[in-house]
């Protein structure tokens, strides 16, 4: 059975503007809000769908941007995911998603495979940097943002934050509700994350006037729930004689692993143990206890790395630029005790 598809000269005349400013509106350049919001209405009307194979082949362009993370199952991961694809669908991109597995070499490879012809664009958040995979992200055969540390003076336009100071904030919260037995669960050192987040519990403890009576790192398998559960069962069994008051994790699914570790070895959250992740992911503020967390803004972080994925591909001459957003704690039950709320 052949169907009548609607056809782009027929979106103009529903909507009332010449076939160029058609095409212009519904590829998201040079149109006004009112005009594409017209042009949009009058495809809708008439069930109009864009050729994206015979768009690609004409411009010799894929309007296809890579997002390639660590661990798509992180949802750090799955708010920036959704930030960005919400971006760049303004523009008519797709948005495809790959895993780098977590290892420098295999992120290199991923850039190159995706540079190569898949992708107009790679937004990538890097678990592991390496000289090579820096390289590869500034030589890269299209655009590369940098969702992590600035990578502004290697070329690379990048979207970081200060996760080490938003641990220092965690500390100082643990500190201001009164407990001094504290330990500090994070995940690899060797990671990105893993090493910033060290670097600034380690400053923070290291303060004048802390006056912590104890103070202890457990180093975690990875950043999972699991691996949280497991690394705070050995932290905690460290000080049975002096139990540890509170737990600053590294991040939200780590938490998690504290507060399920807490609730089997009989510990109460917060009047017990107090927790502090790091994220402010979904699952963290529907857990419970609600989980006190210093927020990175992961759908910030998204949306402002896919601005600037398009600005390189509008300008791809454009100087490199750091965006920078803030982290900041959000109180909730794990570190709120009666007296405190």
């Amino acid at each position: 059975m052949v169907t009548n598809r609607a056809t782009l000269p027929q979106v103009a005349e529903r909507a009332g503007v010449s076939l160029a400013s058609a095409s212009r509106a519904l590829h998201g350049s040079g149109a006004s809000v009112a005009m594409v919001e017209r042009v949009k209405a009058a495809a809708a009307e008439l069930g109009y769908q864009r050729d994206a194979t015979g768009r690609s082949l004409r411009l010799g362009r894929t309007f296809q941007i890579g997002f390639a993370v660590a661990d798509i199952g992180n949802p750090v991961y799955v708010e920036m995911m959704s930030a960005i694809q919400a971006v760049v669908a303004e523009r008519g991109y797709r948005l495809v998603v790959a895993t780098t597995g977590g290892t420098p070499e295999s992120s290199v490879d991923l850039v190159r495979s995706l540079s190569g012809g898949l992708v107009d664009g790679l937004v990538i958040s890097p678990l592991r940097l390496s000289p090579e995979l820096v390289t590869e992200m500034r030589e890269a055969a299209v655009p590369v943002v940098a969702i992590g540390r600035s990578l502004e003076a290697d070329g690379i336009d990048s979207v970081s934050t200060d996760s080490a100071g938003g641990i220092g904030q965690a500390v100082a919260h643990t500190l201001a509700i009164g407990r001094r037995r504290i330990g500090f669960l994070n995940g690899p050192l060797e990671t990105t994350p893993g090493e910033a987040r060290q670097r600034g519990f380690d400053h923070a403890v290291a303060q004048d006037g802390f006056g912590a009576h104890t103070v202890d790192t457990q180093v975690a398998a990875d950043f999972t729930v699991a691996a949280g559960l497991a690394a705070a069962h050995e932290l905690l069994a460290r000080h049975t004689a002096a139990p540890l008051d509170a737990v600053v994790a590294a991040n939200d699914l780590l938490a998690i692993g504290a507060i399920k570790a807490a609730s089997e070895l009989g510990l109460r959250v917060p009047e017990d143990l107090a927790v502090t992740g790091m994220d402010d992911t979904e699952i963290g503020q529907v857990y419970q206890p609600s989980l006190t967390s210093v927020s990175l803004h992961s759908s910030e972080r998204g949306r402002r790395a896919a601005e600037l994925m398009l600005r390189l591909l509008d300008d791809p001459q454009s100087s490199p630029t750091t965006v920078f957003v803030e982290p900041e704690l959000r109180v909730r039950e794990s570190t709120r005790t009666e007296e405190q709320a």
